[in-house]
């Protein structure tokens, strides 16, 4: 993880973004005329197996989306399983299929139903390259006009996570972890030394293409490779099954069965972060600012959403109390003006 270690990170502890939790009301999302205007800086998104649902305050309260006048209804979107906002689109993809919004989420259209959908991937640009890719059970699919139609590739097992380092495409699926050098054209095996079965996880070096470091979690727990996904070492994690990954600059976090770990040492050593917990498990883990910086963290566990704001230390309740979350989303931040680093 040479390449992650001198990316380096600065560490800022954000902890006024947001209202502290509350009980969370469960009216449907206003759309059309009567919506009120979208904030992209305190919009969460969540995907349970009701489908999907926003916050407008930083998880004060959750409100279900189900679209309105005008817009395509998101009932047969069934449990959402991936959510991918980008500026104002925001692409959600679920047991029903694909669905897009162009504004920040308000009103939808259903691109392409019928298919479940685990996994949604767009080019870094999109203004300039409209590919998509879609991790289904049945394999990948690639759209090259932006969502309007899609076509299969030779991978023909379920995907379940998908990141684009650049040239290389890494996929996650039900069988190990493969990468294509051509965008998706050919893929080549899932290496050596990875166990069998399903990759819920996984964490890419932001310099893959020269340090092609990268992680994988499932049941088997972590395992590591330094050469691409060609050769995998177990790590020394011991904490049932990991359902994400995610680094903070020089730290792996791992998110599963018994809550949320760190590690600051490429796997060696682990460090529990669950306090305020309980025997909750972790299905998604999100650091709203990453990469850039933040202590502030939201996890989506089988019985709701939590925060943290001093890097999971301690987790509070931020809302959807009950429900199983399976991912969680937030706008990105935007750049900054200059080149230089935000104080």
């Amino acid at each position: 993880m040479k390449g992650a270690v001198r990316a380096g990170i600065v560490l800022l502890g954000l902890v006024g973004l947001g209202p502290p939790a509350r009980t969370q009301a469960q009216d449907p999302v206003p759309t059309g005329e009567r919506a009120a205007p979208v904030v992209t800086s305190l919009t969460l998104f969540a995907g349970t197996s009701e489908g999907l649902w926003r916050s407008a305050d930083w998880g004060g309260s959750w409100s279900r989306v189900v679209g309105g006048p005008g817009t395509a209804p998101l009932e047969s979107l069934g449990a959402a399983r991936a959510v991918l906002p980008l500026g104002p689109q925001v692409w959600v993809g679920g047991e029903g299929g694909l669905y897009l919004s162009d504004d920040f989420g308000v009103t939808w259209k259903r691109l392409f139903p019928g298919v479940a959908v685990d996994a949604v991937l767009t080019s870094r640009y999109p203004q300039a390259d409209p590919t998509v890719f879609l991790g289904t059970p049945g394999g990948l699919l690639l759209s090259q006009d932006g969502g309007l139609t899609f076509r299969p590739t030779l991978l023909k097992v379920a995907v379940t996570r998908l990141d684009w380092p650049g040239p290389a495409l890494v996929v996650a699926t039900g069988g190990g972890v493969t990468i294509s050098e051509d965008g998706g054209g050919v893929f080549r095996g899932r290496g050596q030394g990875l166990p069998e079965g399903v990759v819920e996880a996984m964490a890419v070096s932001s310099f893959f293409g020269v340090d092609p470091v990268l992680f994988a979690g499932g049941a088997f727990g972590v395992y590591r490779s330094s050469d691409g996904g060609r050769t995998w070492k177990a790590t020394r994690y011991k904490g049932g099954t990991v359902f994400d990954l995610q680094w903070l600059g020089p730290f792996l976090y791992a998110a599963g069965d018994s809550g949320v770990q760190r590690s600051d040492d490429v796997g060696e050593t682990w460090v529990p972060l669950s306090e305020g917990l309980g025997r909750q498990s972790v299905r998604r883990l999100m650091f709203p600012l990453a990469p850039a910086a933040g202590l502030e963290a939201f996890v989506g566990t089988d019985g709701g959403v939590f925060r943290t704001v001093d890097g999971g230390q301690k987790w509070q309740r931020a809302g959807l109390d009950g429900k199983d979350v399976r991912v969680l989303a937030t706008f990105p931040p935007p750049a900054p003006a200059t080149g230089k680093r935000r104080k």
